[in-house]
């Protein structure tokens, strides 16, 4: 029974150590006091800032199709899955084309939902 009881234990504290010790999803936000916010990148295993975050990851998924603007492009020229980073007077947010409309890239990507806060995200439907 103690034989048992330690295994078990032992067992417990392993699991434990290793879900503490696990490196955050990909897309994850963190803040800081001062408002800035970082996005975990799990390809190189780093906090990059929002922006960096989006941009590498446009740039690994095909690049920015459409570009930094103020104007979306014309609905029938765009195609599923491209991507556009859209500026408001708020901020910018990555937008991507998905289900026939734009959406903000973190609702189809599923990264934190913190993003959505971020820069121009809360704005991009005004």
């Amino acid at each position: 029974m103690k034989k048992w009881l330690g295994l078990l234990l032992l067992s417990a504290s392993m699991s434990l150590t290793s879900v503490a010790s696990a490196a955050p999803h990909n897309g994850k936000v963190r803040e800081f006091s001062n408002g800035t916010m970082q996005m975990w990148d799990a390809s190189s295993q780093k906090w990059l800032g929002v922006e960096s975050f989006w941009l590498k990851y446009a740039k690994q998924n095909g690049g920015l199709t459409w570009g930094m603007t103020d104007t979306y492009p014309e609905y029938s020229k765009v195609k599923e899955f491209d991507k556009i980073l859209i500026k408001t007077d708020k901020g910018n947010c990555l937008m991507e084309f998905f289900h026939r409309r734009w959406r903000r890239a973190q609702d189809v990507r599923r990264w934190d939902e913190k993003v959505n806060q971020f820069g121009g995200c809360p704005y991009v439907f005004d």
